[in-house]
């Protein structure tokens, strides 16, 4: 805790106080907004947002402003640490550095020679601004298996848009005169600048939103001109009426769709069967809403849109509802249109947190040899389009050992609790050889490990890192690491050098790497670390909407897929090249379980599990609570607080409700990531076909009120 003196002098930073301010980026989520610490002493006494910053524009979150209680938790691990024993039983003995790298080169290097190196799996959790450093580091040991998040996170969205048109985009919203923000809450999920912004063009420019989500959030009371609550998994009927219905009013961009939309014919003939009756009665959006909505955005172009990248692709029909959302900027004309959707290209960030220059350095040592990747053969649309492997089938494939055996793990921030039924990936990482983690903290993964690597925070290292409009920053690290943990780019270098890597930049250490990265851009490690600011790349030029357009989209046939030809020649009949939408798997019969389950969501102190154990933080929102309609509360006879149980096909837990109207009727939401009420433990393995994604949102289950309570 501070003293007094210490909180009265915190902001006078000079020579007489011995303050120092040192400007640096917030990287409790992947925004990067401009943070100013205060430090005296080698010590952070607070944090606040930079002025002017271009991403935070001074404002920091709750998230942001629990920073310096993040990385002064007492719990931070300390030293290496080797198990000594049974997985999970937290015994754990201290070791040196060097003792810690020698075990784990030597096990790894031993299953290499007696496995192959695909054997060994890589995987990352949060944070993502290490991951080139980490992908060419694996690749350079030979394995080809590299795991991360994201195979439960944003990539379903990224490939939706890949298979529809080639490259993701983003929503012009500075100058659309309408916005359809899909499962869109960013006051709790995103950039605070970006919900103002958006504040701005309503009062401004006389922006018109329209803001599907089941759940009253607060976007929707702040900036919905239109608000649908469809039933979860219902999100790609809803879009296909919106398009059946643009077409038979003809409010379609002819010109548009002629040169540049490949499946045009057949799309519009499966669209016809989504009329407003059917799909009201499918979504249980009234019918007057539904046709209001369409007006709304037809009437009052141009259109752009934004779709939560895990609520809709959290069923089994997610990628799908995916495409068949973002096809409506394609029949409307509004795509590589101002005002409508922008293309990412080249300088505009990839998921991970890359650029281009950043893929080229990761991908220089790729081993180009015939195994294949995890779930490559369960899930081919996923192998096809993206680098990695599906994590959904780690489990699997270390108990079944097909098609070749899984021996180790190493990995960075490891959270086994994302994975639906994570009992399963738990019990998998037990049959495991070796399994390595890295953490701040002594999570419940990381008790699994047989050694563990502490690393170090935010504040503590510096950090490398690409932004969109080709735009980098170098930051310093404000304090010196705590104890003896270490930055996990450094970890990998040094890491690289016990394993004998045969790259001799990873080798050479992180600034090397990060030097490489930046040699194609005119710019130099010091030179941007020294500007303390975003730094332009003196080459980049400002994207112009339609260029994309002009010189023909990065699909099969040039144009903007609605019958995907990659889905086509990959599905092999299995899988559908139309944006096809089908009632999800809802895992359970509606008669013994009666309402949705819904696992996930945002809170506005949360960042997943990060700051769960912050004590201020998690005061917000203490207990693991379901959020329940009263009347589905009333009929239970449920009174607020009751502790209540909740029971799927998988298993069951206890948890207090939370009776709120901001919830929809016949759903329960419960969030994730409290370890004392891990809703993921009864969320079955039910995967989207596509993707490999979990249907986290897609199970049902039955409630009562808890046996004597």
């Amino acid at each position: 805790m501070l003293t007094k003196e210490e909180k009265l002098t915190a902001k006078q930073a000079g020579a007489d106080t011995g303050i120092q301010v040192i400007h640096t980026s917030c990287e409790v989520c992947m925004r990067g907004c401009g943070m100013d610490v205060y430090v005296k002493d080698g010590k952070v006494l607070r944090v606040e947002g930079t002025p002017g910053d271009p991403t935070g524009y001074g404002y920091l979150c709750q998230r942001g402003q629990a920073a310096r209680s993040y990385v002064y938790r007492e719990d931070r691990i300390r030293t290496p640490l080797r198990r000594t024993g049974p997985r999970g039983s937290g015994e754990f003995a201290p070791i040196t550095w060097e003792e810690a790298y020698a075990l784990i080169a030597e096990k790894l290097n031993t299953i290499k020679r007696e496995s192959g190196a695909d054997s060994v799996v890589f995987y990352t959790g949060y944070p993502k601004w290490y991951r080139p450093i980490y992908r060419r580091f694996l690749y350079s040991f030979g394995s080809k298996n590299y795991c991360t998040d994201d195979s439960n996170c944003k990539y379903s969205a990224y490939m939706a848009n890949v298979l529809n048109a080639g490259c993701d985009s983003r929503a012009d919203q500075r100058y659309s005169g309408v916005f359809l923000g899909w499962a869109f809450n960013r006051y709790y999920s995103g950039s605070i600048v970006e919900t103002k912004r958006l504040e701005q063009y309503k009062r401004e420019n006389g922006l018109k939103v329209v803001i599907v989500d089941p759940r009253i959030t607060p976007a929707v009371v702040r900036l919905a001109d239109l608000h649908l609550r469809p039933l979860p998994g219902t999100d790609g009927a809803l879009a296909h009426c919106f398009a059946n219905l643009f077409i038979q009013w003809d409010r379609i961009d002819h010109d548009y769709i002629d040169q540049h939309v490949y499946g045009f014919p057949e799309y519009a003939e499966y669209v016809r069967k989504f009329d407003v009756d059917y799909v009201s009665s499918v979504t249980t959006v009234p019918k007057e809403d539904i046709l209001a909505a369409a007006h709304m955005l037809t009437e009052n172009g141009p259109m752009s849109i934004n779709e939560g990248p895990a609520a809709v692709s959290h069923h089994t029909n997610g990628l799908q509802s995916y495409r068949a959302i973002m096809a409506l900027s394609a029949i409307t004309g509004n795509y590589d249109r101002k005002g409508g959707q922008i293309p990412l290209k080249f300088a505009e960030p990839s998921f991970g947190g890359d650029n281009v220059l950043d893929d080229l350095f990761a991908v220089d040592t790729f081993p180009y040899h015939y195994q294949k990747k995890v779930g490559e053969q369960r899930f081919p649309l996923w192998a096809e389009i993206m680098e990695q492997g599906q994590s959904m089938d780690l489990a699997r494939q270390i108990e079944e050992g097909t098609p070749y055996p899984i021996r180790a793990i190493f990995a960075l921030g490891m959270n086994y609790r994302m994975f639906a039924n994570d009992t399963h990936i738990r019990r998998a990482i037990d049959k495991l050889d070796f399994f390595v983690d890295t953490d701040l903290f002594m999570t419940d993964t990381a008790k699994l490990a047989d050694i563990v690597l502490p690393s170090c925070s935010f504040l503590e290292r510096a950090t490398y890192r690409s932004y969109g409009n080709g735009k980098v920053s170098v930051t310093r690290a404000a304090i010196k690491p705590l104890y003896e943990s270490r930055s996990d780019a450094d970890i990998l270098c040094e890491l690289a050098n016990a394993l004998d890597l045969k790259d001799p930049l990873l080798r050479s250490g992180y600034k090397a790497c990060c030097e490489f990265m930046l040699s194609q851009t005119g710019l130099t490690f010091d030179e941007v670390q020294a500007a303390e600011k975003q730094v332009v790349f003196p080459s980049f030029v400002n994207y112009t909407a339609g260029t994309n357009t002009k010189s023909g989209y990065a699909t099969v046939t040039s144009k903007y897929e609605l019958k995907s030809k990659v889905i086509e020649r990959v599905g092999k009949g299995m899988l559908n090249p139309l944006p096809v939408w089908e009632e999800p798997a809802f895992s359970g019969d509606p008669a013994d379980y009666p309402f949705l389950l819904v696992a996930g969501g945002r809170l506005p102190n949360a960042m997943h599990s990060r700051l769960h154990d912050v004590p201020w933080v998690r005061a917000l929102r203490p207990l693991a609570m379901a959020d329940l309609h009263p009347e589905d509360g009333a009929a239970l006879g449920l009174s607020q607080g009751d502790r209540i149980e909740i029971e799927t096909i998988v298993g069951r837990l206890q948890v207090p409700v939370n009776l709120t109207w901001q919830q929809k009727k016949g759903v329960v939401n419960l969030f994730q990531d409290y370890r004392e009420a891990d809703v993921n433990a009864i969320i079955p393995e039910n995967f989207d076909p596509y993707t490999g994604f979990p249907a986290l949102r897609s199970t049902r289950c039955r409630i009562r009120k808890a046996e004597g309570l």
